[in-house]
């Protein structure tokens, strides 16, 4: 409104008389009427100044450059006796900002909104910026599916020339979709589609997931996700014929149809490879996952032309295009692909820039790099190098890019931005169970000491099984092969009479240095070597076994403990792996030259399968055996396994999934079994957010004698994993379903971490 009235009194100053305003030579010039604006700021706009010669156009052009400033409601221009006098009236200044009713979006990020396009406490108040506020303001309720939402804006005058602002919101509810329908569709049932679309009618979890309110964008989404359903399943020709949004009259209720052309379903006639194959063709042609006689699936397609692009990537040709041509014969609904290959010049990385590393050093990004500057690309490199960053569990996010670099053809950066995490964290454990009280431990870690990648722990476990303390310090790159070097002091003692495992006491002193050696990127060989010093204390009522080891082997005990590990992992991350595998092996001898004469071996295997973007299984086993080596040893009692707890059997009190002794305390075995399937799945209504996600399992263990089935115990149940930023939270609801008598059981169980 304000450039309309400028250009009234622009025109209505042009017309005036030459005698309106005779021409002087102006001495002086005086601005009246200012509150908040200095006088030099109405000065630094003025197209005049002392000594010039005041007319009728340059008042009209001084008129206009102070309106179009945006400051003044009013400006007018008097002259007395050679003085320029500059009238004027200011705008209002927005003091604050209020919102009344608005609960569906946070205000200070509306705040930050109506910011960007120039409405917020302080400055100017212009009225067509309000209007496009409150309009932009409706236009989000909309978009949250409330199409009886209302906003209405008041201007409240306050004094020095300041108005106070607020928007009135009537949300309304949401208005709820009541029926999708699918026409046109005879290969698949209409519950079939639907399943595949995320757009859906309430439900149990729909007011947290928001599925059932509609918004174009997620119906854009959705007819995408049909396109490809049909197109993976041969159908070339599926086209969406039309798609119709209709809304009750009281703005409550959505009705969507849904409008589809089937067509016939396409089988695969040929497939050929046509370019510049750099390659052999019996190579690529492996690399073709569709097939002479398959039906059609694009999926497929492009997951050949990927692997191709990512083959001929590892070669060094970074901008490698691969297309599959069709050619489509109707009649016999068949179609012919030709994949053609371009693979580009082969490039060379320039440079390797690391970003978003605020705390950790270069270097120890660097380190783990498989592709180096100067050399050539290799998408299998980086991809490789992505994967060993992600691994060391510092970052929440790794990304990389390889841009190219400008004005050459032959050169890309490799840019690696990183997300940092809190490396080190108090971490604190318990468990609940039906008259099993309260079991805390607790930790300080820093996995990043001072960003050098250094790792140091203390411990201390003030549970009521037992009460450790424990030094650990590691340098992973203690030499620059990347081998690695630690120490450990620890000591432990152990009251199993509190947490129900007979009437005895163990106090074990030892220490140890170790060394890991890596034979591949995801092979390591660990091995080392420690001292450790234990005492046993027993007592009248302790059992029978603990007394007749005593009695046998005396109350203090030492050891020597060689060790000696294997370890490969090849997961795509510690903190969300979707797939990779990590085997773990290792052997722990007492050698000759102390009292202790035993071994122990165990064996992990983890695995994690990707059924789908969001959908992983993971299987885990491990094996544990022990036993003395000679005729007058055995494997002492306080190195037995045990098994139960949130991190192995869950379900079970900690270390009670296993034999008792005869007064029915757990006593652990030289035997031990675990196998645990989970099912890991996004939480509900935060899918993509890597974390936290949820898993349905099933484990079952035993730690035993002997390697049999009857001892086994098993359980299901539902499991939550949060990485937040307090740290790592672990929650479980297990319910047994093979137990025996006398087990103790523990339906909730959870682990949380304090992060600094």
């Amino acid at each position: 409104m304000h450039f309309l009235r400028v250009g009234v009194l622009a025109l209505a100053l042009s017309s005036l008389p030459a005698r309106a305003i005779e021409p002087f030579v102006i001495k002086d010039i005086r601005v009246e009427g200012i509150q908040r604006t200095e006088a030099g700021t109405v000065f630094s706009y003025l197209p005049v100044k002392v000594g010039d010669t005041m007319t009728d156009e340059k008042a009209s052009q001084t008129i206009r450059a102070l309106f179009a400033t945006g400051f003044f409601r009013d400006v007018s221009i008097e002259a007395e006796e050679g003085v320029l006098v500059v009238v004027v009236q200011e705008r209002p200044s927005i003091a604050q900002i209020e919102f009344t009713g608005l609960r569906e979006f946070d205000k200070d990020t509306v705040l930050k909104a109506m910011n960007q396009i120039g409405l917020a406490e302080g400055r100017i108040f212009d009225k067509g910026l309000l209007d496009r506020a409150e309009q932009e303001l409706k236009r989000q309720y909309l978009t949250r599916g409330r199409y009886g939402a209302n906003v209405s804006t008041t201007v409240t005058p306050l004094e020095r020339n300041r108005v106070a602002l607020n928007f009135a919101v009537e949300e309304g509810d949401a208005a709820k979709i009541r029926q999708v329908s699918i026409i046109g569709n005879q290969a698949f049932s209409e519950k079939e589609l639907k399943r595949q679309i995320s757009l859906r009618t309430p439900g149990i979890l729909t007011w947290y997931s928001k599925a059932d309110q509609y918004s174009r964008q997620k119906l854009a989404a959705d007819l995408e996700t049909l396109r490809s359903y049909y197109l993976d399943r041969g159908y070339l020709e599926f086209n969406v014929e039309s798609t119709q949004v209709s809304i009750t009259p009281d703005k409550k209720d959505i009705y969507i149809s849904i409008s589809i052309t089937e067509g016939p379903k396409y089988t695969v006639a040929d497939v050929k490879v046509g370019g510049e194959l750099l390659l052999p063709e019996a190579e690529i042609r492996k690399l073709i996952t569709l097939k002479r006689g398959d039906v059609f699936s694009r999926a497929r397609v492009a997951e050949s032309t990927k692997k191709i692009s990512d083959r001929l990537g590892s070669e060094g040709y970074a901008f490698a295009n691969v297309n599959a041509a069709p050619e489509l014969d109707k009649e016999k609904r068949q179609a012919s692909f030709t994949f053609f290959i371009d693979p580009g010049r082969r490039v060379y990385v320039r440079r390797i820039n690391v970003l978003g590393n605020n705390r950790t050093r270069d270097e120890v990004i660097r380190r783990e790099f498989r592709q180096m500057e100067g050399g050539w690309f290799s998408s299998d490199k980086i991809a490789n190098s992505r994967s060993r960053i992600d691994r060391l569990g510092y970052f929440n996010e790794v990304n990389i890019e390889t841009p190219a670099v400008q004005g050459t053809t032959d050169q890309v950066d490799v840019n690696v931005s990183v997300t940092e995490k809190p490396t080190g964290s108090v971490l604190l454990g318990a468990g609940f169970g039906s008259g099993e009280g309260v079991i805390l431990s607790g930790s300080v870690t820093q996995q990043n000491i001072f960003g050098s990648g250094k790792h140091v722990s203390i411990g201390l476990n003030t549970s009521k099984l037992n009460t450790n303390y424990a030094l650990s310090y590691t340098d992973p790159f203690y030499t620059v092969d990347g081998v690695s070097r630690g120490f450990d002091i620890y000591q432990r003692k152990i009251n199993a009479a509190n947490a129900g495992l007979g009437d005895y006491t163990t106090q074990t002193t030892g220490g140890a240095v170790r060394f890991g050696v890596p034979i591949t990127d995801i092979d390591t060989i660990n091995y080392g070597l420690g001292y450790e010093r234990t005492s046993i204390s027993t007592f009248a009522d302790s059992p029978l076994i603990y007394l007749d080891y005593v009695k046998t082997f005396g109350s203090t005990s030492d050891a020597i403990l060689a060790t000696v590990g294997w370890t490969r992992d090849n997961r795509d991350s510690l903190i969300y792996p979707t797939k990779g595998v990590m085997q773990r092996a290792s052997a722990e001898v007492g050698v000759p030259g102390a009292s202790l004469k035993y071994y122990k071996a165990q064996y992990q295997y983890q695995r994690y399968f990707p059924i789908s973007r969001d959908y992983t299984l993971m299987l885990n086993g491990e094996l544990g055996y022990g036993a003395g080596y000679s005729d007058t040893t055995a494997l002492p009692f306080f190195k037995n396994f045990y098994v139960g707890g949130v991190n192995s059997l869950r379900g079970f009190k900690v270390f009670t999934a296993g034999p008792k002794d005869v007064q029915g305390n757990p006593r652990g075995g030289s035997h031990k079994v675990l196998g645990n399937a989970e099912f890991l799945f996004p939480f509900p209504g935060l899918q993509g957010e890597k974390s936290v996600r949820m898993s349905a399992f099933v484990d079952t263990g035993m730690a035993s004698e002997s390697f049999a089935f009857s001892e086994m115990r098993a359980a299901v149940g539902l499991g939550v994993l949060w990485v937040s930023p307090m740290g790592p939270l672990k929650i479980s609801v297990a319910a047994p379903i093979r137990s025996l008598e006398g087990d103790s059981k523990q339906i909730f169980q959870f682990t949380f971490g304090g992060a600094f």
